[in-house]
C-alpha cells in the first residue's frame, strides 16, 4: 500500500474540487477525512447484476474498484483468470486483503461464514491471531492490530466480535437511523417478518413512510452533512437530489429497498432494517458468503490482486489491449471532466476486443455523453435496453442507473 500521507494525498485529490476555505471546499475537507477509514463493511452494488453484466469468460482480467469487497469475492465464482483489484481508502485494501487471505487459510465455510457473514463471535479475534495474521501481509496486518479510538483503544479486528457490519462509515449512519427510528416507535423487526412483498408494502406505506414528514427527517435530509454516512460527497449530492426535493428521492429509495423484492431475496434489506444477515445463514447472502461457492472463493483467491491506488493510475501501468472487464462502481459521480477523460483514455487503450464496462450513477442517466471526449466515447456502445433491465433489478436500489458499455469491434 501506499504510505498513508501519499494515501490521503490522493484521496484528498479524488473528492476535493473547492477552494479549501470555500463552503464547499469544507465539505469535502470533512468527507475526505471520514473516508480515511473503513467506510463499507459491505459493498452496496448488486454483484450478481455485476455478474450478468460482465458475462465472464476464464480467460477474463477483471479490473474493479475493491470497496468492501462483496464484489471482488463473489466475482471469483465465475472464475475468472486474474482480478485486480483497486481502492484509495487503505482501510478497505486492508478489508479485502483480510477476507482473500481468510478465505484461502480458513479450513471450512462455517469458519469462513462464523467470521464474515455473522462477523459477531468473539472467536473471531483468536481465529485471526492463530489463523489468518501469519499469512498477511505487513500493512493489512498492521492496520487490523492497531488500535481504534472507535473500539474503545480495542484492536480494530475486535469489530469482528461484535457484529462487523454496525461499524465503518455506513454501519454507524445505519445505526443513527435505527436510533431515530426507534424514538418514533418503528420497529424494524416487523418489516422483516413480512412474508410477501404485499406486506412489505404495507409496512413502508403505514409506518416508514410517514417518517419522512417528521421535522428532524426532513431536516436530516436536507442536509449533506448527515448523508455523508451513506457515502455520498459533495460532487454525487446534486446528482442525486436531480433537482428534485432530496427527502423525496431518499423516500422513494428506501421504499424501493423495503418493497422492490422479496426479503428471501434481498440482503440489502437485511443489511439496512436488520444491521446483518438473516441469523444462522437461513437467509440471503452476498454469493461469496454461500456456502456452495465457499470452493470457488478459496480457489481463486489467490488470483486476486489489491492495490492501494486509482484506477486511472494503475490502468496507466498497463499494456495496451490487456484488460476484458471494468468495475467502476460510482466512482465516476465523484470525478471532473479531466478525470473523467483521463480514466477513459486510459480504459480505451487497455481495453481488449469485446472489453466491458459498468458503472452505477446517483442520477438516472449515464454521466458521460456531453462529458468524456466524443471521440473516446464513439468507440464504445451503451447497452441501454440491458442498462435499464440491470438498474431494475439490481437489489440494492439505491442508485439511480446502472450503466454497460461494450467496445465497439
Amino acid at each position: 500500500m501506499y504510505p498513508r500521507a501519499e494515501s490521503h494525498s490522493i484521496l484528498k485529490q479524488a473528492v476535493r474540487r473547492h477552494k479549501v476555505l470555500s463552503r464547499e471546499g469544507l465539505l469535502e475537507k470533512l468527507f475526505e477525512r471520514l473516508f480515511r477509514g473503513l467506510v463499507y463493511a459491505q459493498i452496496w452494488e448488486d454483484p450478481e447484476i455485476d455478474l450478468e453484466a460482465m458475462a465472464l469468460t476464464p480467460d477474463c482480467h477483471v479490473v474493479a474498484i475493491a470497496s468492501g469487497g462483496c464484489n471482488i469475492l463473489s466475482y471469483l465464482t465465475a472464475d475468472p483468470a486474474r482480478i485486480a483489484a483497486v481502492d484509495l481508502s487503505r482501510a478497505h485494501v486492508a478489508l479485502n486483503r483480510l477476507k482473500l487471505t481468510a478465505a484461502q487459510k480458513l479450513p471450512s465455510w462455517s469458519d469462513y461464514y462464523r467470521f464474515f457473514g455473522a462477523a459477531d463471535s468473539g472467536v473471531n479475534p483468536r481465529v485471526y491471531d492463530r489463523e489468518i495474521a501469519p499469512h498477511l501481509d505487513a500493512e493489512s496486518r498492521a492496520y487490523w492490530e492497531g488500535r481504534s479510538l472507535h473500539r474503545g483503544g480495542r484492536r480494530r479486528i475486535s469489530i469482528f466480535a461484535k457484529n462487523a457490519y454496525r461499524h465503518g462509515v455506513l454501519g454507524r449512519f445505519i445505526g443513527a437511523a435505527h436510533v431515530a427510528a426507534r424514538a418514533y416507535g418503528v420497529d424494524f423487526g416487523k418489516l422483516l417478518a413480512a412474508r410477501t412483498i404485499e406486506e412489505q408494502q404495507r409496512f413502508f406505506d403505514t409506518v416508514l413512510a410517514p417518517l419522512f414528514d417528521k421535522p428532524a427527517v426532513r431536516w436530516a435530509t436536507s442536509n449533506r452533512l448527515s448523508l455523508y454516512g451513506l457515502g455520498i460527497p459533495p460532487a454525487q449530492y446534486e446528482a442525486l437530489a436531480g433537482g428534485r426535493d432530496m427527502g423525496s428521492v431518499l423516500r422513494d429509495r428506501v421504499e424501493r429497498l423495503a418493497c422492490g423484492f422479496s426479503l428471501d431475496d434481498n440482503y440489502f434489506a437485511w443489511q439496512a432494517f436488520g444491521r446483518g444477515y438473516a441469523r444462522d445463514a437461513s437467509g440471503p447472502l452476498p454469493p461469496y458468503l454461500r456456502q456452495e461457492n465457499f470452493a470457488a472463493v478459496k480457489r481463486g483467491a489467490e488470483r486476486v490482486e489489491v492495490m492501494n491506488r486509482s484506477v486511472t493510475d494503475y490502468l496507466a501501468n498497463c499494456p495496451a489491449g490487456s484488460r476484458d472487464r471494468y468495475v467502476l462502481l460510482d466512482a465516476q459521480d465523484w470525478m471532473t471532466d479531466a478525470q473523467l477523460n483521463a480514466l477513459w483514455t486510459e480504459i480505451t487503450r487497455t481495453a481488449r476486443p469485446g472489453a466491458r464496462v459498468i458503472f452505477r450513477t446517483a442520477a438516472e442517466p449515464s454521466l458521460l455523453p456531453g462529458r468524456v471526449a466524443p471521440e473516446l466515447l464513439d468507440q464504445w456502445h451503451y447497452e441501454a435496453e440491458a442498462s435499464r433491465a440491470f438498474t431494475a433489478r439490481d437489489r440494492s436500489a439505491i442508485y439511480g442507473g446502472f450503466h454497460l458499455y461494450v467496445l465497439k469491434p
